[in-house]
């Protein structure tokens, strides 16, 4: 069941809005599940990998392939989303408005190489640390609530 509160879309026409795709990356460790975070590139926050729709791709198989490229992470995406949040990116000198759809992924592997290790730090963590780091309302909620499927 999606984990969706209100979305805070406020100061832009529908047209203007941008869709990415994200991923919430989790996994089992002695019995607890963690979260895997990443850093943004330009502010080096905390965030989910994600990323923009792809050619080709379902947004699920875009979510995945953020997951591999910004994190070194692949496994099996629900191509069912978990829930939506909003934010606005700097493209430039504009900030858009962007509408993020999160996709949920078991992770089965893990690389210490992969396209973007340069330039990201990766970090598991407990729900409740992960939604501690993340800065935006909406998406801290996601991942607070979020419960890992079973079985």
């Amino acid at each position: 069941m999606p984990l969706q509160r209100p979305l805070r879309h406020t100061g832009a026409k529908k047209a203007e809005a941008r869709t990415q795709f994200a991923v919430l990356p989790w996994r089992v460790v002695d019995g607890k599940v963690r979260i895997c975070l990443v850093t943004s590139r330009g502010t080096r926050r905390w965030i989910l990998p994600k990323g923009w729709p792809m050619d080709r791709t379902t947004p699920a198989e875009a979510a995945a392939i953020e997951a591999w490229e910004e994190a070194g992470l692949s496994g099996e995406v629900d191509h069912q989303p978990l829930g939506l949040y909003s934010y606005r990116k700097l493209i430039g000198e504009d900030a858009i408005p962007v509408i993020a759809v999160v996709y949920v992924m078991r992770v089965i592997d893990i690389a210490d190489d992969y396209p973007e290790s340069d330039q990201r730090k990766r970090k598991w963590l407990s729900r409740k640390k992960a939604a501690d780091r993340l800065e935006d309302p909406e998406l801290s909620h996601i991942v607070r609530h979020f419960v890992a499927p079973v079985g």
